[in-house]
């Protein structure tokens, strides 16, 4: 850390057989251990779903399957694996080809590691109270005697040694291409995700105009334009780096500046204009300093807000708790004003407005989520790649329109006669829940088993009012 700033927080701061044994008795002894390891699978099995009693029938009051069979349940949200429009794809390795930038895959690597090993900058009191810790060891131990300036030089220099070292990047002409080569596959992959979250559960929702804070190299204006581009006439891309602006224009312009733009209705800007339809922050709040400044940009988008706030983060723990910490302010925001007439509300992936369960664990994890993409093909990349991203999209209007289906959090493991599907629940607790069509009937084990990580779980807990069994025909206890 520079020490101008550290100066300035600171101061404010293991059976075997035997050889003589019979063919006979062998056979037996296989077969009796093969009885004995499947009876043991569906005794745990049998054990482990008693424990999960908050899922006990599939949600059918409202026919939500219709005619459509089980591997296509409303609850499923995966996409298949994308991949970039072909004009943006060869757009890109036209510009890295005329770029001629030395040891690319190499560079691209190091900045890949460096984006998602990244944390949170120390906020100012955070530093204050480690400073002060450190001088009081100092002046504890009785073999020291230090003077005032010694002591605080040596406190500098412990804090050097002890925090995290976080640096903003400018992002200049050389390093805006690289951020291109290294992030453009796997953030057009996260933002589709999320867009195709929308329009899933919203397909009424025909937006018209759309801002992206943050916009780098306009990833986020291709996969709109992807999912609405029929209703979207105007997007609006807003980035403090100049180069990030040319070079996102560069791309929509087939890697030339002079020729016609793929995507109509494209304006580029360095400060934010007025209200949108959607608002996307993707990859771009973890770039601030402070979370002073987050906390303030946040609040700017959502004013700017006039139907959906989509924010993307890398999938680990300091991605995470960016968005929960955006996605708290903007609920506290709403107990402010209960009379807004257009109030805020989690439209996903948390089926619930509680504190976030994955955070207040003993073991705190993130609640991140996966996409598959095909990446350009560069030397370096020709095989297909996952994007582990956070997101956390926030709505105005009434919560009623919100999913509140468990969201399935971990990968799905398909077992015989039984899945693990680990979830976070309307009730804001996590549950691992081990289904069976024997005991929670036919539709919710095969939708359990064609589901995915990400997707929701079309069930009810015995805290829902649940439908009478006339109404119901799905009901486990008539399988």
């Amino acid at each position: 850390m520079r020490p101008r700033v550290v100066g300035i927080l600171y101061f404010r701061f293991r059976f075997a057989s035997g050889a003589m044994a019979t063919s006979t008795r062998l056979r037996y002894l296989l077969t009796l251990g093969q009885w004995r390891r499947s009876l043991g699978v569906v005794l745990q099995a049998r054990a482990l779903a008693a424990l999960v009693p908050g899922v006990s029938q599939v949600d059918n009051r409202s026919d939500f399957l219709g005619k459509r069979p089980h591997r296509r349940h409303p609850g499923i949200l995966q996409l298949p694996r994308v991949r970039l429009p072909q004009a943006l794809a060869d757009a890109a390795q036209l510009l890295l080809l005329e770029s001629s930038m030395p040891n690319v895959e190499k560079q691209v690597q190091v900045l890949t590691n460096y984006l998602w090993s990244r944390h949170l900058p120390v906020e100012p009191e955070e530093l204050q109270r480690r400073a002060v810790a450190l001088e009081k060891k100092f002046l504890e131990n009785p073999d020291s005697s230090l003077s005032e300036e010694k002591l605080h030089g040596a406190v500098l220099r412990a804090l050097r040694k002890t925090t995290y070292h976080w640096q903003e990047l400018s992002y200049n002409e050389g390093l805006s291409l690289l951020y291109m080569a290294a992030r453009l596959n796997g953030g057009f992959a996260a933002v589709s995700r999320a867009f195709h979250e929308i329009r899933s559960r919203s397909p009424e929702f025909q937006p018209q105009t759309l801002m992206d804070f943050g916009s780098g190299t306009g990833s986020v204006i291709w996969a709109a334009h992807n999912i609405w581009g029929q209703s979207l006439h105007e997007y609006m891309c807003v980035d403090s780096s100049a180069a990030m602006l040319d070079l996102a224009e560069k791309l929509l312009k087939g890697g030339s500046e002079s020729g016609e733009p793929y995507v109509p209705g494209v304006f580029f800007r360095q400060f934010l204009p007025v209200q949108f339809d959607v608002v996307v922050s993707a990859f771009s709040l973890s770039e601030l300093p402070s979370k002073a400044d987050r906390t303030e940009v946040v609040q700017t988008l959502w004013r700017k807000t006039s139907r959906f706030l989509v924010l993307v983060e890398n999938g680990t723990k300091a991605g995470h708790r960016i968005l929960m910490d955006a996605r708290d302010l903007i609920l506290k925001e709403k107990e402010k004003s209960p009379l807004d007439s257009q109030p805020g509300f989690v439209f996903a992936p948390c089926p619930h407005e509680r504190p976030c369960p994955q955070l207040t664990a003993s073991k705190p994890l993130a609640c991140s989520f996966s996409q598959a993409y095909h990446p350009i093909p560069f030397i370096w990349n020709k095989k297909p790649m996952e994007e582990k991203f956070s997101m956390v999209i926030l709505a105005r209007g009434s919560p009623e329109e919100a999913n509140h289906w468990p969201r399935i959090t971990q990968p799905v493991l398909r077992r015989p006669r039984h899945v693990h599907c680990h979830m976070c629940c309307p009730d804001g607790h996590m549950q691992h829940a081990v289904i069976t069509a024997r005991r929670h009937g036919r539709d919710l084990y095969r939708c359990a088993r064609v589901s995915s990580w990400g997707d929701l779980l079309p069930v009810i807990s015995p805290s829902d009012p649940s439908p009478s069994p006339a109404e119901d025909p799905l009901r486990a206890d008539k399988i």
